[in-house]
């Protein structure tokens, strides 16, 4: 399969849809830099370790870092997205059919920025192509041992996340508490400041391969193949995706680095480095397993670890009810979206 960009636009001279996709890739991940990559910094700028135009540079260079740099470590996310679905058929009907999928999961992205649901733009983007899978092949278009991990994923990320989180701030306060409190804030704020350059990396990381794939599925799909064996991502796809991040985290970071750290719970700067710590041992293991996890459901998960660890009553446990019930919300939803969309398409 040529993946080269002269290929990409001989592709799209005959499948136009073939272009919609991959422009509603980049802006679902301009979205995804504006609302999930914040997430990866905003407690070190509560805790006042970095100033948030420093800390917005970070996360919008490493986030671009972290798409092409993982993707020569490990394609296993990637793969479990490309893999949980399977759009084939008439090519002209699948493209419609992932198009749509896209869309509706656009539009469930909105519905709950109106509503005030908050909900996972990873999560919004495997209901939707999942959606659009059915409406194509019917329960065959689903891929279980695949779509699996996403379900696998969704609980390791909440309960990975709040024990790390919970653990690592225990193992600080306990190795620390003989230290000045002056020398070890300065330790902490340097932890905090890799800690968020790391983070940064692999939000990228997550986020980058899961919104590369669908492009690359779009032009698999228009290239005769559904297979992603010995399948890199092309150069120009990672560099498109990575300045669509990176802008979306310049456009929306400071709103999402305020929601986050500073009105769940207030962190002090050991917290802060160990909810981060948590947060990335998460990411890592889930890049590596294949697992599609949500970026800010880690994070939060983390952060209401180290709360609780102090006093479970300084958490504000209504932010993860709200994860669950969007959880609930968004694949039976978005997944409804995108299929009656993709049979709609389909028709026309």
């Amino acid at each position: 399969m040529d993946l080269t960009l002269g290929a990409f636009l001989e592709q799209v001279a005959i499948y136009p849809s073939l272009a919609v996709i991959v422009l509603l890739v980049i802006g679902v991940t301009v979205i995804s830099g504006a609302t999930d990559a914040p997430n990866a910094i905003a407690t070190a700028v509560s805790t006042r370790c970095m100033t948030p135009g420093s800390a917005l540079v970070v996360a919008a260079v490493f986030n671009l870092v972290g798409i092409v740099g993982m993707t020569y470590i490990s394609t296993a996310v990637a793969h479990t997205m490309f893999s949980m679905v399977n759009f084939q058929g008439d090519t002209h009907t699948a493209l419609l059919a992932l198009e749509a999928a896209m869309i509706g999961s656009i539009v469930w992205g909105i519905i709950c920025w109106f509503l005030g649901i908050p909900a996972s733009k990873s999560h919004s983007l495997i209901a939707g192509i999942t959606g659009g899978a059915i409406a194509l092949n019917g329960v065959g278009g689903v891929v279980v041992s695949e779509w699996m991990k996403v379900v696998y994923g969704m609980a390791f990320s909440l309960i990975a996340g709040f024990v790390l989180g919970w653990v690592a701030v225990r193992l600080v306060e306990g190795l620390c508490s003989s230290l000045n409190r002056r020398r070890a804030d300065k330790a902490f704020t340097i932890t905090q400041n890799i800690n968020a350059a790391l983070l940064s990396f692999l939000h990228g990381a997550q986020d980058g391969q899961k919104f590369m794939s669908i492009g690359l599925l779009g032009i698999a799909l228009a290239s005769g193949t559904d297979s992603f064996e010995g399948t890199g991502f092309p150069l120009w796809l990672m560099v498109v995706c990575s300045l669509a991040i990176s802008l979306g985290t310049f456009l929306g970071g400071k709103r999402i680095i305020k929601s986050v750290a500073m009105d769940m719970v207030s962190l002090e700067k050991h917290q802060g480095a160990s909810a981060t710590s948590g947060t990335i041992i998460t990411l890592f293991v889930s890049s590596i397993t294949g697992m599609p996890v949500s970026t800010s459901h880690a994070s939060t998960a983390a952060i209401m670890g180290v709360g609780a660890s102090a006093n479970p009553r300084n958490v504000k446990w209504g932010i993860a009810r709200h994860m669950v019930y969007a959880w609930l919300l968004t694949f039976p939803c978005c997944g409804l979206i995108g299929y009656v969309l993709a049979k709609l398409f389909m028709m026309l």
